[in-house]
């Protein structure tokens, strides 16, 4: 797989996970935070489950990084987190809010492909 395609998406997730997660633990960007926490709300999730989540994301984002397994299963918990939220949405939204959490799952599963390939060379 071409590498340069492999780091724009590898930049892309981790700047999108680390953007989503701190908020998620820090609340930092209030109107984000609000919308999350209302989702989490809607979903019968509390804000501590948030804050798990948003260290998940935040794992994810700095462990893709990292050679061999260590990048792989910062790019599994992205995808992980993805699909959760593709569910969650699909089960209590609209197809249109998992849009985001659709192109993440995508990108995370085409770095853990890659990065799978890269070890069997």
């Amino acid at each position: 797989m071409n590498p340069i395609f492999v780091l724009i998406i590898s930049v892309l997730l981790a700047l999108f996970f680390v953007f989503a997660g701190s908020i998620k633990i820090f609340g930092w960007q209030r109107f984000i935070f609000e919308t999350q926490l209302a989702f989490f709300n809607k979903y019968g999730l509390n804000r501590t489950i948030m804050a798990l989540i948003g260290l998940i994301e935040l794992f994810g984002a700095i462990f893709l990084w990292l050679p061999g397994y260590l990048g792989i299963a910062g790019s599994l918990a992205l995808l992980g987190t993805s699909a959760g939220a593709i569910c969650f949405h699909f089960y209590f939204d609209t197809w249109k809010d998992a849009i985001p959490a659709i192109i993440t799952m995508s990108f995370s599963g085409i770095l853990v492909y890659a990065q799978v390939g890269a070890l069997a060379i």
